[in-house]
């Protein structure tokens, strides 16, 4: 179970997690706690991963890889559904499709999604595709209408996107990848159409990835070696990715930037 935990705009947790079935999700009583309420099952047959995107706004998104049997044979799709306010109701789960709508053999090999929210309010959707590069799906926000599917390249991408986004709304997205290589994509200021940025010296573990803004307008990246199961770290102005230990952990590392002590600091954590 890999459990996501998000802060609404009235100071309350929720807790999000895939389970048989749909999404289990618990929700604070008051801010600060103790008590929550749950779990409560959205459910969506067939959900095998899940990710969550929060904007400015507060507002929460939750997209899934699904799959389920048709009558063809098995059906894989992204879908999408917005929560607006703390412990109410989602709206109705839409379906994304894929980047390969006339290929279901190809559907079947897309990655688990990654999702984030940028400066503009827009919503995108990222996926590893069936030829090993990057997908991208983007939401008007002014609309709430979804443009097409567009190919952002890149090639040997495994399983595990990282997306974050900084305080101004800059998305940046790393892609573990063969090779010895971590792909990156970022948005060079404020709304701006993402551009492909250097490759990241990397031997990453797929489902290892994750980030955080670490401090005003940068974010760092974490991963574990695909060799030695450490954690390590890598922002732009670094001329090499940081070992950090954890050797013997699995998964991504959680990441979480907050004051301690007077300082601002990244805390992390990982399971031992």
């Amino acid at each position: 179970m890999v459990l996501r935990l998000l802060r609404g705009k009235d100071g309350r947790l929720t807790a999000y997690a895939p389970v048989a079935g749909g999404v289990a999700r618990w929700t604070e009583e008051r801010p600060g706690g103790p008590d929550w309420t749950g779990p409560w099952l959205i459910e969506v047959p067939g959900l095998v991963r899940l990710t969550v995107a929060q904007g400015a706004d507060g507002y929460v998104h939750l997209v899934g890889l699904r799959r389920r049997e048709g009558k063809d044979g098995p059906q894989v799709d992204l879908v999408h559904a917005t929560q607006f306010q703390t412990g109410r109701a989602l709206t109705a789960w839409h379906s994304l499709g894929t980047p390969h709508p006339k290929d279901r053999a190809k559907a079947q090999r897309i990655g688990a999604p990654a999702a984030a929210v940028d400066s503009t309010g827009a919503l995108r959707v990222l996926v590893r595709n069936a030829g090993g590069g990057v997908s991208a799906r983007r939401q008007d926000p002014k609309k709430g209408t979804w443009e097409r599917w567009t190919d952002w390249k890149g090639t040997d991408v495994l399983d595990g996107l990282s997306a974050a986004v900084t305080a101004d709304g800059r998305l940046e997205l790393l892609a573990p990848a063969g090779k010895g290589a971590a792909l990156r994509w970022y948005q060079p200021t404020p709304g701006a159409a993402p551009k492909r940025g250097e490759d990241v010296p990397a031997d990453a573990r797929p489902d290892s990835a994750s980030a955080v803004e670490s401090s005003p307008g940068t974010v760092t990246h974490y991963w574990r070696d695909a060799s030695s199961g450490e954690v390590l770290a890598w922002r732009p102005d670094a001329p090499a990715p940081a070992p950090l230990g954890g050797a013997s952990g699995t998964g991504p590392v959680a990441a979480l930037r907050a004051p301690v002590d007077g300082h601002d600091c990244v805390v992390l954590a990982h399971r031992d």
